[in-house]
């Protein structure tokens, strides 16, 4: 055996070995999760993303569609057992129907969004939705998937380097590529219907009817007709239909 594919084989016996030790259980979701960063690297990342976010939708000026919304949120949060976390929910003025939550915890809630749902309760579905997403470790999941991918694809380009010659960047880029829609978009469909999942666990335990996620994504739905959309095998979200379907399985089971 050369000396190179020995170092090769090493490679990838450590990259498999990096994996193994990083899979982690997640009781909420009941599944195995590839875990490669921890808390207070997210955090960091999570710091300098509401920066750059911030900077392009600074907050609502009304205090009093500030106080709304952390109204709204507190009683979810209390559910999640995430105390740990300094939350903060803001409404940034945008029209977009957007919300999201950062690793640290803090959600931000565009004022179209706000202004789409018909009530407090179909609000606090969205709320918990994205607690949801910290509660299943998610960002950290996606996080270490784009590590993993990247290690991936950087190793094939080292095994071809010699058999694909002037062609192993290309090669690099399409393999990039493929997994892109293989891995990452997938998983990211998973993380959504998960926390749609799990959100309305959380506003059953907060006190909330859990019906008012069907009727805010009914609402989205809506909303959505007639736009152009592209397939669900190129989008990070399911499709309108298979949420609404999954959602109004879990709100079923009651």
């Amino acid at each position: 055996m050369c000396g190179r594919c020995g170092s090769r084989r090493g490679f990838l016996a450590g990259l498999s070995a990096w994996g193994v030790a990083a899979c982690t259980e997640n009781a909420t979701t009941g599944r195995s999760q590839l875990v490669l960063v921890d808390d207070g690297q997210l955090a960091t990342m999570a710091d300098q993303a509401w920066a750059e976010v911030a900077g392009k939708h600074p907050p609502v000026a009304d205090p009093a569609v500030q106080a709304r919304l952390a109204r709204i949120a507190r009683p979810l949060v209390d559910a999640s057992g995430r105390s740990d976390l300094d939350w903060r929910f803001t409404v940034l003025d945008s029209p977009e129907l957007n919300a999201f939550v950062l690793p640290n915890g803090w959600v931000g809630f565009f004022r179209g969004l706000l202004d789409l749902a018909g009530d407090d309760e179909e609000v606090g579905s969205v709320v918990g939705h994205e607690i949801g997403h910290i509660v299943a470790r998610h960002p950290a999941e996606r996080v270490s998937q784009e590590l993993a991918v990247n290690a991936g694809v950087t190793l094939a380009q080292v095994l071809m380097s010699r058999e694909g010659g002037e062609w192993a960047d290309e090669i690099g880029a399409a393999l990039g590529m493929g997994a892109v829609f293989g891995v990452i978009l997938p998983y990211s469909r998973r993380h959504e219907l998960e926390a749609d999942a799990v959100g309305v666990g959380l506003m059953r335990r907060a006190g909330l009817d859990p019906a008012a996620a069907v009727r805010f994504w009914e609402r989205m739905a809506a909303r959505n007709d007639g736009g152009t959309r592209p397939p669900e095998v190129i989008s990070t979200h399911p499709a309108d239909d298979r949420r609404l379907e999954a959602l109004k399985a879990v709100v079923a089971e009651g």
